[in-house]
């Protein structure tokens, strides 16, 4: 499976949840960490964390193990470790 793939399926998934001013960052030549960052705003705590739900659960979908997820429990800030690519889900108070 490739990172396009997976990289097309996690913008997917926070479009699906109106996900708003997602930005995608190459940081293959920044760390060795991981490959890709994903950030991505939302309205609300509410919807960050459903934001971060949606790319868990499609990731999950197509056998993608999900490492964490980080946040969920204020939904101001939200990351998910999906391996080689990291995504952020913030309101744009913390953005």
């Amino acid at each position: 499976m490739t990172n396009d793939l997976v990289l097309s399926t996690i913008v997917d998934a926070l479009e699906d949840v109106k996900g708003q001013d997602i930005r995608v960052y190459d940081t293959t030549k920044k760390t060795s960490a991981f490959s890709r960052v994903v950030i991505c705003s939302g309205t609300s705590n509410r919807q960050t964390r459903a934001l971060a739900n949606s790319v868990s659960r499609a990731l999950k979908d197509m056998g993608r193990r999900v490492q964490g997820i980080e946040g969920s429990e204020t939904g101001e800030w939200v990351l998910v470790d999906a391996g080689d690519i990291v995504v952020h889900c913030l309101q744009p108070a913390m953005r």
